[in-house]
Order: structure tokens, then sequence, then C-alpha cells
């Protein structure tokens, strides 16, 4: 049961990975922006940290670092070039994701362009496995120029203007500069 989670979870941080390495492509050839909201993040306690993301205040890395809420409902990557989340479960009106005929609703990233959903191929992805480091809550951390924070309310993820968003099982939201 334990192989089958490492599995999926594995397989959701690498479609994530490639989803961020798309759209960081899509704006150094071009450029964008995004869209967000805010949720409650209630369910199941996840694992403990053994990495980076865990105690009660705030670390800071330039290595990229992957991290879960405290329920394992919402699991994050972040890195000097952004940050993507994913959510498992969720109760808010999927966004919209212009020419997307799969599920939107799932992927949040932050980066240059902004915030964004992604278009999600595939299964959604499932809540975190044990050995993805736990955000616990009232604590944060930072990669580069971005920082996430875990909270009874979900995670809130920022960049160095404060511009980002906040995501939970109810709802999720876009937090300007």
């Amino acid at each position: 049961m334990a192989t089958a989670r490492n599995v999926r979870l594995f397989v959701i941080v690498d479609v994530v990975l490639v989803v961020l390495g798309i759209v960081l492509a899509i704006a150094f050839f071009s450029g964008g922006g995004g869209g967000g909201d805010d949720v409650s993040d209630d369910g199941s306690t996840g694992a403990t940290a053994s990495s980076t993301p865990s105690g009660g205040s705030s670390a800071t890395s330039a290595e990229p670092l992957a991290f879960a809420s405290p329920t394992g409902n919402i699991a994050c990557t972040m890195s000097v070039d952004g940050v993507t989340c994913t959510i498992a479960s969720y109760t808010y009106a999927p966004p919209v994701v212009a020419g997307c005929a799969e599920v939107t609703g799932h992927v949040l990233v932050l980066n240059a362009d902004g915030v964004a959903f992604s278009c999600v191929d595939g299964p959604p992805p499932a809540v975190a496995g044990d050995d993805v480091p736990v955000l616990e809550y009232g604590s944060s951390t930072s990669v580069g120029d971005y920082t996430c924070r875990s909270a009874t309310d979900g995670v809130q993820c920022v960049d160095a203007s404060g511009a980002g968003f906040q995501l939970a099982r109810a709802s999720w939201s876009e937090l300007p500069a």
C-alpha cells in the first residue's frame, strides 16, 4: 500500500515538474499571468517531516524542496523558479483553463508569470505520501524569492513582492502584490 502511494506521489511530482518546466519555457519565450482563491485544509494527519519544512518558524534555501500540509491534501514543490502545489481533494468550482479539455483545479503554479492553474491529463493527484516532509501549521519555508506558509486554513505561497495564492480544500484565492 505504501509502495503504491510512493509510486503515485513520484508520478505526481514528475507531472508537476514537467508542467513547471513547460510553464517556465513558455514564460522564457513569451510572458503571461494567472489566477487564485482560499480554502480549509481539513483531513487525515500526514507524516512528520524529516527535511527542511517542519518546526515552528521559517526556513530559507536556494535548493529545491517539497513539502505537504499536515493532512497531506496539499503538496508543493518549490525552486528558485517558482512554486507548484497540488491538491488531492477540493470542494471549490474547478477553474477554467483556456484550451484545456482535461482536469483542472488540482495543480496551481506561482512563478515569474504570476498565478495559474494547470491542465492535468490523467488522474488527479493523490494525498501526499509518508515520505514527503510536512510543513507544520504555523510554519513557513522559502526557496529563493518564494515563501510558503502552512496554516489550518490552507497553504499560502507568495513571491518577494507578496503576490501569490492561498489554497485550501474549500476555496482558493489569488493574492495581489
